[in-house]
């Protein structure tokens, strides 16, 4: 789909953000088969989604595909990675924006909606320390209806297993070592890109400005998370899918 006024090529973007993203999770598309299994089976093929800090809405662009009926409300303060989305997803009625800091005590008044049957996200939370993160698990607890959903699929480390960590790290990056130099773009090459594009500089240097070169929170245990979330009002919370690296962590109301 390429922009009306600009001549940009959004699906190209977001392509491109798919790969840099896979250069550090290679299974990330199983992840997201998993996320969507499980929606299906706890709420069903027509769900109200919020696709919490979205980005280039890679959730909600797999949910649509697999479930045409699905609606999403995506939410992120990224200006360069929502104009990606908003251009991406251009006259698809299904979808709306907001542009919102999670961080703010008062985002989710900026919601379409007041409840959702699932709050889906992916690789995002771990830029936020604890304790914010636990405000904000307490305030998903409202948001998700009940029977309904909430999963987080992200980097979770448990400090108790030290050796294992740092040989699971050891081989990854050894992996993404080989896949840079056969020309896969990381992070830096990739903003580097996006900086370049006349559709994206002003959005990706006012991304820069809010976050500065890359925002670096906590990365708790997945027993960590199960917690939280069940002290958020959740009945329910464990791993659906792990890899070596990431966790797929899904909570039911």
């Amino acid at each position: 789909m390429a922009g009306a006024t600009t001549g940009t090529d959004w699906q190209a973007w977001q392509h491109s953000w798919d790969r840099q993203q896979e250069w550090y999770m290679p299974d990330r598309e199983e992840r997201f088969r998993v996320m969507l299994d499980m929606l299906e089976a706890l709420v069903g093929p027509e769900p109200r989604v919020l696709d919490l800090a979205c980005g280039t809405g890679s959730i909600t662009d797999r949910l649509l595909k697999r479930f045409p009926k699905a609606t999403s409300t995506g939410v992120d303060l990224d200006p360069a990675l929502l104009t990606i989305a908003e251009g991406y997803f251009a006259g698809d009625e299904r979808v709306t924006f907001v542009t919102a800091d999670l961080k703010d005590p008062r985002w989710a008044e900026q919601l379409p909606c007041r409840q959702y049957d699932a709050v889906l996200t992916a690789t995002a939370l771990h830029w936020l320390h604890s304790e914010p993160l636990a405000v904000l698990y307490g305030q998903l607890g409202g948001l998700v209806g009940e029977g309904g959903v909430f999963m987080n699929a992200d980097h979770m480390i448990d400090d108790e297993t030290p050796r294992i960590n740092a040989a699971e790290r050891a081989r990854r990056h050894a992996a993404m070592e080989r896949a840079k130099a056969a020309g896969a773009l990381d992070w830096a090459d990739w903003w580097a890109r996006a900086a370049q594009d006349p559709a994206l500089a002003a959005p990706t240097a006012e991304r820069f400005r809010i976050y500065g070169e890359h925002a670096e929170g906590d990365q708790p245990s997945a027993c960590w998370h199960a917690q939280t979330l069940r002290a958020a009002g959740f009945g329910e919370a464990r791993p659906v899918w792990a890899s070596p690296s990431d966790t797929l962590l899904l909570a039911l109301k």
